[in-house]
């Protein structure tokens, strides 16, 4: 069974940087595509990025491109969003997921870290 641990999330200005990591355990990651998504109050989840389970692919949502890179070692069994040129509106609670490399959807989640950015 696939468990994910979130890490990394606090408090920053507008303007700084934070760095998440998310461990997977249970499986070996290098079958999994993996994604950031958050969840800010009073709105719905929303998609942050993915990498596919290789790690060649990449994918943004808009509001985070060129600002936000995720990555991933795959000897960690680690998967690790950067974020930079923080906003307020970045404030949410970050989740990793994964999925299958064959699935369509993602199944699996971590319990959420909570990133904050004051203004």
């Amino acid at each position: 069974q696939v468990q994910l641990v979130e890490s990394g999330g606090g408090l920053v200005q507008a303007g700084g940087s934070l760095g998440l990591s998310c461990v997977l355990s249970g499986r070996t990651i290098s079958n999994y595509h993996m994604g950031w998504f958050r969840q800010a109050p009073g709105k719905e989840r929303e998609f942050v990025a993915e990498i596919n389970y290789s790690g060649e692919h990449t994918y943004y949502a808009d509001s985070v491109k060129g600002r936000f890179t995720i990555s991933r070692d795959n000897a960690k069994n680690t998967v690790y969003l950067q974020m930079n040129s923080l906003k307020p509106e970045d404030t949410a609670v970050y989740s990793c997921a994964a999925r299958f490399w064959s699935a369509n959807k993602y199944n699996n989640w971590g319990q959420g870290t909570q990133v904050t950015v004051s203004s």
